[in-house]
């Protein structure tokens, strides 16, 4: 190969163009004058900007980009509230400069287009109304931040300072406050604190009570620090070893509440982040499914039970409730979370694996949070081979959601109705409620 041959570094490359349609991921597309997509961040579409090259080279497909001077901004602009926000820092946050109103609008263009392409479903097609909705208390005017983040994962640098990892970087931002952060997580301290020897912080504050609960994880050979934070706090340890998570002192788990039920998660488990997003879910999946007295219902990817739970209340005495979660510690809280529900039942294992040795050949309803991956064309058809008259699926993430539902029109699903929620307020992220029914009752 000779030197001209060489595929070469773009990173620092600078380009001015005109910038074009969000794409998934936080980002928009524009293209060089001589043909170079270019992923765009920090900055909105109709923008004129200088974009500089931070991802790419000579023979790639596109290039990642920061637009680091915007010639003429749109009208959907302000200016990012969080002083860690833009080109080179933190990378948390995608929209830290847009309106709240033109967020939302962005993400409801992605769902749209990712539901088009991969699904050929239009939002009509797709039972949607093309709304993002907030949650309740988020609707905030433009330069104000939702304090929505209960869980924030802390990233300490060779010093034992706090911050937040930089985009797709293993590089950190230093920070002395997060404005996303909730105020359970704010009123801990924990960037004000000295961090020797750890890697990672994890702070979670749960909103069902006042639990409060860090998670350590040490450099490798690190010993962990005495922790005197502003507020009492349980304190958690992942091995070096085998990544599990120990009590180090405090109860190894924090209770959350949803649709009027007390929910333990343990061990840093899975709760959705946002404080109004497991009612909102809830409420989302039980209008859609309308659940009847005496029915069988499948929760699969149950987590620690939530939706289950919820089934179980309104499918009363006579109804059942199979629960698939593949982590042990989840099953574990699953099971005592629903322990007063005796017709509920919850096997440990992928649901994948676990549903086809159920025996279950039929069932009323099916709810499936999977995750951020999706179920899959195999599972999908397993689903669907079950005849249940109504399915949700909860989904973070709109491209394996419109993967999954191009294979449920394939096996003979399709959507009711979807709702999208903006439950990641400044982020790129949503969640997505879509409500499935069998075709031939729907036409």
């Amino acid at each position: 190969m000779t030197e001209q041959n060489e595929k070469q570094s773009l990173v620092g490359e600078e380009y001015e163009v005109e910038v074009g349609p969000v794409a998934h991921g936080g980002h928009c597309i524009a293209r060089t004058a001589d043909g170079r997509v270019l992923f765009v961040r920090h900055t909105l579409p109709g923008e004129k900007v200088i974009a500089k090259v931070t991802e790419g080279e000579s023979d790639s497909r596109f290039l990642r980009a920061d637009a680091i001077t915007v010639l003429d901004a749109s009208k959907d602009r302000v200016e990012a509230p969080c002083p860690y926000a833009g080109p080179g820092k933190c990378g948390g946050c995608d929209w830290q400069h847009a309106k709240p109103g033109a967020q939302r609008r962005l993400k409801g263009e992605v769902v749209a287009e990712q539901l088009l392409r991969l699904a050929g479903l239009t939002p009509e097609e797709a039972g949607w109304d093309g709304t993002v909705m907030p949650a309740e208390g988020d609707k905030l005017p433009a330069g104000q931040v939702p304090q929505w983040r209960t869980r924030v994962q802390f990233a300490i640098d060779e010093d034992g300072n706090a911050g937040l990892r930089k985009h797709r970087s293993h590089d950190i931002e230093p920070v002395d406050h997060c404005m996303i952060a909730a105020p359970g997580v704010s009123e801990l301290g924990i960037e004000k604190q000295d961090w020797p020897q750890m890697a990672t912080v994890e702070a979670i504050a749960a909103t069902g009570s006042q639990d409060r609960q860090v998670v350590l994880t040490p450099r490798p050979g690190g010993r962990l620090p005495l922790v005197e934070l502003d507020k009492p706090v349980s304190v958690l340890r992942v091995e070096e070893k085998d990544g599990g998570v120990h009590r180090v002192h405090g109860r190894p788990f924090v209770r959350e509440r949803a649709d009027g039920r007390t929910y333990r998660v343990g061990m840093g488990g899975f709760w959705q982040v946002h404080p109004q997003a497991a009612d909102t879910l809830i409420k989302a999946v039980m209008q859609g499914l309308m659940p009847r007295k005496g029915e069988m219902a499948l929760d699969l990817y149950c987590g620690v039970g939530i939706f289950a739970g919820a089934l179980a209340e309104r499918l009363g005495e006579t109804g059942a409730v199979l629960g698939i979660e593949s982590t042990k510690r989840a099953v574990e809280d699953a099971r005592h979370n629903l322990a007063d529900f005796p017709r509920v039942r919850i096997e440990q294992g992928k649901v994948e694996q676990i549903l086809p040795k159920t025996g279950i050949t039929e069932c009323d309803l099916v709810v499936l949070d999977p995750p951020r991956a999706g179920a899959g064309k195999q599972t999908v058809r397993h689903i669907a081979g079950l005849s249940a008259r109504r399915i949700a699926y909860v989904a973070c993430d709109p491209a394996a959601l419109a993967r999954d539902l191009g294979y449920f029109k394939e096996a003979g699903y399709k959507p009711r109705t979807l709702r999208v929620f903006d439950l990641f307020p400044m982020t790129h992220h949503m969640e997505c409620v879509a409500i499935l029914e069998p075709i031939a009752k729907a036409t």
